[in-house]
């Protein structure tokens, strides 16, 4: 049974998929049986034009800028295999569930390109209709020469010719798996297929700025050869560090002495890799914005973040922490260089965010994982001047990828993120602007769950705790033993703040408890709040709602799993 859909009608179909599924009534492979859905780019009504998304930096800070102001990426990354219209009714219903305004979805190579110069958007027509249709804004991820490092997505005119567009080569002379990214042959088609899509994609989105960013290629790199080996590689890595390294590197070698071995020693493979993977993905992303000049990043698969281990051991080449400035360096047009994070645990999960804070690179997390204790993290990318932050495999196609995330992507599974972008959704445009202008802090509950101090400029100081009741302290043992807080079995608690001025923050959080104090600029003196506003912003002005005071601030301001934004204004006495 087929039926064709129109694009207003996959919003309804979208609803009663969600209901089935949520009722457990409807399995997937019926709904799959019920239809497939095409759909045209709709003649929708034009506004006024609007400008185009950019990036901008200011101060060490940066903004992705959506309709003029900053926008904050609530994001979800939907499934490799989610890429075709017939899939789009499952992704819409998890979007709405979990709060998103912004979807990540791959066209791939062999899609839109599957004979050599015939190109096929009729995918990407259908996603950005419904995205409009959904209100969600989208990320475009080109899935060309590289995916996971494989060229699995290059269509079979390129992957099955190797004649034409050779495989890198290994020390040993054997072949590998990845196309060498020394070959200019390669360069070009992939280049040709990326400027086609992006042309399209100016003229079907080009005024309303549906896409508003676009990932070009995949965590590119290699697995099991720390470089080409090839006789072409061989001769360009005898000859001389490119100037432009040599500069992003402040280097000077001597007369002579500047080829890849003598100027970077025992880091001369994995630099010289990743400086013509970088060149390689600069000349693709270069041709896509002659046509369209969206904002463009790179995703890593990550190297280590807290052991000193050797390329052999993770994708070589690819843009990992410790060749960030190398990938600058070979790669103007990509602006950033954002990590892939699985780390379940806080140490390393953290410390990955401290390592792509580096080198002015703008802090975006493209995917991560879909379980319960991944969801804190947003406080820290967001308290950090992230730009966005998105879970992975975020539909309702059934597909999980546990361990990396969740076992459950269903609407009770997706509730830690859902709380989370419940909270900033109200507040999004305001947080990414002050985040843009203001200095903000953000915290992630640990796993050992203790206490954190976030010093406030000196003046003051908030301490976040984790585990209290709302009321007292845990440690009133005169009471005797209490029940734990219910819906704390794993670490699900965070916040940020916002500095408005000298003495007022503002405050947005879940499953903590915060208090404040002096800071070692104030020594000798006493806190008191001044006031403690609940509200929320309508058309950017800010509205009360109400006055906590007595019991609501005398044990800390409590931040359950209710979505509350607070204003403070600390004083003393």
């Amino acid at each position: 049974m087929h039926m064709k859909l129109s694009g207003s009608s996959t919003s309804k179909v979208s609803a009663v998929i969600r209901k089935g599924i949520r009722q457990g009534v409807l399995t997937l492979a019926a709904a799959a049986m019920v239809m497939s859905v095409s759909a045209a780019p709709a003649a929708l009504a034009q506004s006024a034009p609007k400008p185009i998304p950019h990036l901008v930096k200011k101060n060490g800070k940066a903004a992705l800028m959506v309709d003029g102001a900053p926008y904050l990426m609530l994001g979800a990354q939907v499934n490799n295999s989610s890429n075709y219209p017939s899939q789009l009714p499952y992704v819409w219903p998890a979007l709405k569930d979990i709060g998103a305004n912004t979807v990540e979805v791959n066209v791939a190579w062999e899609q839109v390109e599957p004979v050599e110069g015939q190109y096929d958007f009729s995918f990407v027509d259908a996603l950005v209709t419904q995205a409009r249709e959904n209100n969600v804004r989208v990320v475009l991820l080109w899935f060309g020469t590289w995916k996971n490092t494989s060229p699995h997505y290059a269509p079979d005119w390129v992957k099955l010719n190797n004649k034409r567009f050779p495989r890198m080569t290994k020390q040993d002379g054997t072949i590998s798996y990845c196309l060498s990214p020394m070959e200019e042959t390669t360069l070009e088609a992939d280049k040709k297929a990326f400027a086609a899509l992006m042309r399209h994609l100016k003229k079907i989105d080009g005024e309303q700025h549906t896409v508003i960013m676009v990932q070009v290629q995949n965590e590119s790199g290699t697995y099991g050869s720390v470089r080409d080996y090839s006789p072409k590689a061989e001769k360009v890595f005898k000859g001389p560090v490119p100037e432009a390294l040599l500069k992003k590197k402040g280097l000077k070698p001597a007369k002579g002495q500047n080829s890849w071995e003598q100027v970077f020693g025992k880091h001369a493979d994995e630099y010289f890799h990743a400086w013509h993977i970088a060149s390689y993905i600069n000349g693709v992303a270069e041709a896509g914005r002659a046509e369209y000049d969206l904002p463009m990043y790179v995703n890593a698969a990550i190297r280590e973040p807290l052991l000193d281990v050797g390329p052999e051991s993770y994708s070589s080449g690819g843009p990992t922490h410790n060749v960030i400035d190398i990938y600058q360096a070979a790669a103007p047009k990509i602006d950033i260089i954002a990590p892939d994070i699985y780390k379940r645990d806080s140490k390393n999960y953290e410390a990955v965010l401290d390592l792509y804070s580096k080198y002015d690179n703008p802090l975006f997390v493209p995917e991560t994982g879909s379980d319960t204790e991944f969801a804190r993290y947003a406080f820290s990318v967001f308290g950090r001047g992230g730009i966005g932050f998105a879970p992975f495999g975020i539909d309702y196609t059934g597909y999980t990828n546990y361990p990396l995330g969740g076992k459950d992507i269903s609407p009770e599974g997706l509730k830690p993120f859902s709380k989370v972008y419940a909270l900033f959704g109200p507040a999004q445009r305001e947080w990414a602007k002050l985040a843009f202008e203001n200095q903000t802090w953000g915290v992630a509950e640990g796993d050992d769950r203790a206490d954190q101090v976030v010093d406030l400029n000196g003046r003051w100081k908030a301490t976040v705790s984790y585990g209290e009741w709302q009321f007292g302290f845990k440690n009133w043992t005169w009471l005797g033993d209490f029940e734990a807080v219910p819906g704390r079995e794993k670490p699900n608690g965070g916040m940020v703040v916002a500095q408005l001025s000298e003495d007022e923050f503002l405050l947005l959080g879940l499953h903590a408890r915060v208090t404040f104090d002096v800071g070692d600029k104030q020594k000798g003196k006493n806190v008191i709040y001044r006031s403690v506003e609940e509200g929320r912003f309508v058309d950017g002005k800010w509205v009360v709602d109400r006055i906590w005071n007595g019991d609501q601030t005398d044990y800390g301001l409590n931040l359950t799993d209710a979505p509350r934004i607070l204003k403070v204004k600390l004083a003393t006495y």
